[in-house]
């Protein structure tokens, strides 16, 4: 919702300086949940993965399709969303946008067959994962009638440019030209599909293998939710210390020294204390890896940056989805599957950040803005 302070209309008549506090606090809140509702739509039907499957009669790699179809989604929408807010101004491609997703989640609480269009494990007391896109539909209605009327246009028509999705894939060319940036970014998206790898094959993995809950599960999931907010917050300390380069090669490092241990004690038979601090490491080094792999990044392309932040969501998305059925290609009757993906991308993740960013970058030093 950027723009200038002058494209956003007039307050009404009569509105005082005394109800700027609330309309600032409404929007804030809006913005939060809508900023929220899409980790919040995973989240919220991950512990009923098994439960879908079993439904549906499907496997687990179709099941996991459904996530890799939602980072597909994700990614076109980083590429097409950006240009369309830029021609139609911010306001109706965010309610069309909130609209079709309180629709097609109401179609997935009706699929019939698998191929069709913290809280969950605890929503899954009470209904079926069917429930669970009912929710999220109405979620979804909730947020469509808040923004619709507590947002207001903040891109006025004058300053409105068509620019194109054409322009913004020359720009993604000359972005993948440069080393720096490349590396950085490989790190970036292959650190998170290491995680979304977890994602999509821990409640398979903790549910069907280790006889999990889905309740006890969506509490394993929160603690290394936690964990990545826990290691985002130290980030800043850090950042007082240490360089942001020097920062990210050592949170790579312990990501894959956490999945190459997890392959190690799958391989091994360890029981699920022996797979719960791993799966927790690998989760809470993205708090330290995204951060800093964003920030040199975009270090060298200020004039860009939107777009170049729009090409790292692409290629996290990318990497992302095409890790999620991945991970259960052999079935629910094995880790082996989930922990080689998480290895072999944390891997490929400290080589990228290593062997394609140039040991000396000719920038100027990187320093972090929430420094």
């Amino acid at each position: 919702m950027s723009g200038r302070a002058g494209a956003t209309p007039a307050a009404p008549p009569g509105a005082g300086r005394g109800d700027r506090p609330l309309r600032r606090a409404r929007v804030v809140v809006i913005l939060g949940a809508l900023s929220a509702f899409g980790p919040l739509s995973i989240d919220m039907y991950l512990p009923g993965l098994p439960s879908l499957g079993a439904t549906l009669d499907a496997p687990a790699w179709a099941v996991q399709l459904t996530l890799t179809a939602c980072l597909a989604g994700l990614a076109l929408g980083q590429i097409v969303a950006g240009p369309l807010s830029d021609r139609f101004g911010r306001r109706t491609p965010l309610l069309v946008g909130v609209s079709a997703y309180a629709a097609a989640s109401l179609l997935c609480a009706l699929a019939p067959t698998i191929l069709a269009l913290v809280i969950g494990g605890q929503v899954l007391r009470v209904t079926t994962w069917r429930g669970v896109f009912v929710l999220l539909a109405g979620v979804g209605v909730v947020l469509a009638v808040a923004a619709a009327t507590g947002l207001r246009e903040t891109l006025a028509p004058g300053d409105r440019h068509p620019g194109g999705i054409a322009e913004t894939v020359r720009t993604f060319g000359r972005l993948l030209g440069d080393r720096v940036f490349l590396g950085h970014a490989l790190a970036c998206g292959l650190a998170f599909g290491a995680m979304f790898a977890y994602i999509s094959g821990s409640p398979f993995v903790l549910q069907d293998i280790y006889g999990a809950s889905p309740q006890a599960f969506s509490v394993l999931f929160a603690a290394n939710a936690l964990g990545i907010v826990g290691a985002s917050q130290a980030n800043r300390a850090l950042l007082r210390r240490f360089a942001p380069r020097t920062i990210l090669r050592t949170a790579l490092v312990v990501q894959a020294s956490a999945g190459v241990a997890l392959l190690a004690v799958v391989l091994a038979g360890a029981g699920v204390w022996g797979i719960v601090p791993l799966l927790f490491l690998v989760v809470a080094s993205l708090g330290l890896v995204l951060p800093n792999a964003t920030a040199l990044a975009l270090a060298g392309h200020p004039r860009v940056a939107g777009s170049a932040s729009g090409l790292l969501g692409v290629l996290q998305f990318i990497v992302g989805a095409a890790a999620a059925p991945l991970v259960g290609i052999a079935g629910t009757g094995t880790a082996v599957p989930m922990a080689t993906v998480i290895a072999v991308l944390a891997v490929r993740a400290v080589l990228s950040a290593t062997v394609l960013v140039p040991s000396e970058p000719l920038r100027a030093r990187v320093v972090a803005p929430w420094r």
